[in-house]
């Protein structure tokens, strides 16, 4: 089972949750920028949430569908068409074999993930399929996709061609995610203080919380550039490198900030002022350049509430899907 390559996206890259335990080594852990996103494609397919999908950027990639295969797009709305047939997202879908993935139009988001059952089919590396763009590692070669790059599929675990009638390209299964708790609210980022919080001033921390910062163009997966009020220090004290984590605010030394990404460096000697919660971490992945974000700040008991019970939302939605695909194919 496979699909090919036709025409290579703006940014496309074979992810999975990243690779950890290496950072003493500077590899970060990488993975997808939106975990709900990738996790709840993976799941709508019969999938592990963990297992390798493709995350495109628009203008997206175009895609042969190779043999009959169930696959869910899921994340960032990029209008994804079959031939002419336009495809719901958070869907499970049938395919059939040598028709065309595109996508038209951007209609929100930034990450789209599509997921195929059974996972994307690379070799691990240091534990992980993710693409490490920086190592030339990981994923695909270790390089984003492009033009007839064939990508496998790993076990087919249902016999999925006799799903479809014949003269049907598409097939809907008749389950979808709800996700709209999970983006509500987009521009709202709950965060709780870092470790050098008390390093900015009292008015530079109210600043902070009343003020809506910017994203700045030239931010990537590494890392968004925010564009705000200046924020003073209390001193400028040069500090010993840390360690730094997705969803890290860092305040720079021109009194921006820069919020962490799935590709950030292993340390780092800035100011650590803030830290992004994990139930918010892929709202932010869905934000563009030019969207602005408003902080608000919150405390450790109600960040790990909020993320347990999306965890639970999670299995709950794992379970259901298991079921109805056992359902469908007895």
């Amino acid at each position: 089972m496979s699909i090919l390559i036709l025409r290579p996206g703006v940014l496309d890259t074979v992810q999975d949750f990243g690779r950890f335990g290496y950072s003493h080594w500077g590899i970060n852990p990488g993975g997808v920028m939106d975990r709900s996103a990738a996790g709840i494609a993976n799941l709508l397919v019969g999938n592990s949430k963990s297992n390798a999908v493709v995350e495109i950027h628009f203008p997206g990639p175009q895609i042969l569908i190779e043999q009959t295969t169930l696959i869910s797009i899921c994340g960032a709305d990029f209008t994804a068409m079959l031939d002419d047939h336009e495809l719901p997202m958070w869907q499970p879908l049938l395919v059939r074999r040598n028709t065309v993935l595109h996508f038209d139009k951007l209609v929100s988001g930034t990450r789209a993930y599509i997921a195929l059952h059974g996972g994307v089919d690379v070799p691990h590396w240091l534990g992980s399929c993710s693409t490490n763009l920086a190592a030339a590692s990981g994923g695909f070669e270790g390089r984003r996709l492009e033009k007839f790059d064939r990508l496998l599929q790993g076990e087919n675990r249902f016999y999925l061609s006799g799903w479809l009638k014949e003269g049907d390209d598409l097939r809907k299964l008749a389950w979808r995610a709800s996700v709209k708790a999970l983006y509500d609210d987009r521009h709202s980022i709950s965060i709780v203080p870092g470790p050098e919080w008390d390093l900015l001033t009292k008015t530079a921390q109210e600043e902070l919380l009343e003020n809506n910062f910017m994203i700045h163009p030239s931010s990537n997966r590494m890392g968004y550039k925010l564009k705000g009020p200046i924020l003073e220090r209390t001193n400028n004290d040069e500090l010993i490198s840390s360690g730094v984590i997705f969803g890290t605010i860092q305040l720079l030394p021109n009194g921006q900030l820069v919020v962490l990404m799935a590709d950030h460096q292993t340390t780092g000697g800035y100011p650590r002022i803030g830290q992004v919660i994990a139930a918010h971490l892929p709202k932010l992945a869905q934000l563009r350049p030019s969207d602005c974000i408003q902080f608000t700040r919150t405390s450790v008991a109600a960040a790990e509430q909020l993320y347990f019970k999306q965890q639970n939302d999670l299995n709950v939605l794992e379970h259901a899907c298991n079921t109805n695909l056992k359902n469908v194919v007895c």
